[in-house]
């Protein structure tokens, strides 16, 4: 009985030395594991606090350009109404000095249109 006693308790400090050496082993792979997560961790915060000026340029210019569109937009809008009012006065200072070419002219644009319209809808006839 003694080998056997002998044999169970060399069994049992073998189990206990194995079970030692798997909470070491689960204890390095934990520590491990939680230093490359931390190592990515700061990696990516770094990674992060490199982009976000990056996107903050980008973000200025993209503004200041389409502020830049908005101005170049409102003078075009300008000019163009300058230039309708400047036609405009134009046309009624001719109409007010020649009426009467002034109504052949209307009356020669108004039939080359009407011809036209209606040389478009004989095509579509067709």
């Amino acid at each position: 009985m003694i080998t056997s006693a002998s044999t169970q308790q060399n069994v049992r400090q073998a189990a206990e030395g194995m079970l030692q050496s798997a909470d070491k082993a689960i204890d390095s792979t934990r520590n491990s594991a939680n230093h490359a997560l931390d190592v990515t961790e700061d990696k990516l915060h770094n990674l992060a606090s490199g982009v976000r000026p990056v996107i903050e340029k980008l973000s200025n210019k993209a503004e200041a350009y389409a502020s830049q569109g908005m101005d170049i937009a409102m003078q075009a809008k300008d000019k163009a109404r300058e230039s309708l009012s400047n036609y405009s006065a134009a046309t009624t200072r001719y109409v007010a000095d020649k009426p009467v070419q002034s109504v052949l002219i209307a009356a020669a644009v108004g039939a080359a249109v009407a011809l036209l319209v209606s040389a478009t809808r004989n095509r579509d006839r067709y």
